[in-house]
């Protein structure tokens, strides 16, 4: 059988980070405390409440976070919240380890894609290439450690001197999941000759059934989605169907949970019912999986329209208020 041509890697020409013109730096991480009023502040304030309550009760909060929460510099609230025990799980998208560990490694990230597309060089850099290695060791190791776990570790224990804000090394030293959810092709460090489908694959897999023993202690807790359109509610609809499953065999219910949306999509006041198929808003996946299918059997749901600069820092603030009173 002839097969078809595959693409050679090996052809690729790979560049230094230090020949990159870097879109954004760690001047862009906010300080805790800087925090801004935004409208819905009583919807935070509810919110803030359910998860303290799910922190004294040690059911499960989970937040799952896109490439652009990275981007947006609040790092030093999610690592507050992380190190205060209100985070059981931080899940993020592939773009997320990259982002998370250049900017430890380099204190900068992101490049313009407009640029460096139109000579082919766009994500063909070799130190963010590397994170290949640390996962392809990592699966040669060890069957069962996640990808956020065996990047977190190496974070933390090499020479990256912006550690102290990465999200991966803090879940790692907490030993919090951070659990990462990849597409084959979906990120830069796919191009590149060193990465490997099947370690790729296997970590990928382990953090998404890490993420799904997590959601077994959903009920009574709460699930954030910042700025993930299609993964966290995918992921999220088909770990709570496992455990559900599992639940549901012993007798037990996973219904009773907060979930909420922050994006900048408009959506009604009165968002209980998923928009018809042939609207647009229909796609918008968040609305119709998080905020109404997966807490119609007793759950609350909350949307907030808002930049995350915005309202992680906002939610932050209200945590706090609600631990102080």
């Amino acid at each position: 059988m002839v097969r078809l041509p595959m693409f050679d890697r090996e052809a690729l020409s790979i560049k230094p980070l230090s020949q990159r013109k870097h879109s954004i730096n760690i001047s862009i991480v906010s300080r805790l405390g800087t925090t801004n009023k935004i409208e819905n502040d009583e919807k935070i304030t509810k919110i803030a409440s359910h998860i303290s309550l799910a922190k004294i009760n040690n059911n499960a909060n989970i937040i799952f976070i896109g490439g652009h929460v990275i981007r947006s510099g609040t790092q030093e609230y999610l690592l507050d919240l992380m190190e205060r025990g209100y985070v059981s799980c931080l899940a993020m998208s592939g773009a997320g380890i990259i982002h998370d560990y250049e900017l430890a490694l380099i204190g900068a990230t992101t490049e313009n894609v407009a640029h460096y597309i139109k000579n082919g060089q766009f994500g063909l850099w070799k130190e963010t290439g590397m994170l290949n290695d640390i996962i392809n060791q990592a699966y040669l190791k060890e069957s069962t450690i996640g990808m956020g776990e065996a990047i977190g570790q190496a974070i933390e224990h090499g020479n990256f001197p912006h550690k102290n804000l990465s999200l991966l090394a803090a879940g790692h030293r907490l030993r919090i999941p951070v659990t990462i959810h990849v597409g084959i092709g979906y990120d830069i460090i796919h191009e590149h000759p060193n990465c490997d489908g099947a370690a790729t694959g296997a970590l990928s897999y382990n953090d998404f059934l890490k993420f799904a023993s997590v959601v077994q202690r959903l009920e009574g807790g709460v699930v954030m989605n910042f700025g993930s359109a299609v993964m966290a509610p995918e992921v999220f609809l088909k770990a709570l169907s496992m455990a559900r499953n599992v639940a549901h065999q012993d007798g037990k219910t996973i219904n009773r949970f907060t979930t909420l949306v922050c994006d900048l999509h408009n959506l009604p006041d009165d968002f209980s019912k998923e928009p018809s198929t042939d609207s647009a808003a229909y796609y918008f996946r968040p609305w119709k999986t998080m905020l109404v299918r997966t807490v119609a059997d007793g759950g609350k749901s909350f949307y907030i329209k808002g930049k995350h600069g915005e309202t992680i820092p906002a939610l932050w603030a209200a945590i706090n208020e609600v631990e102080n009173n």
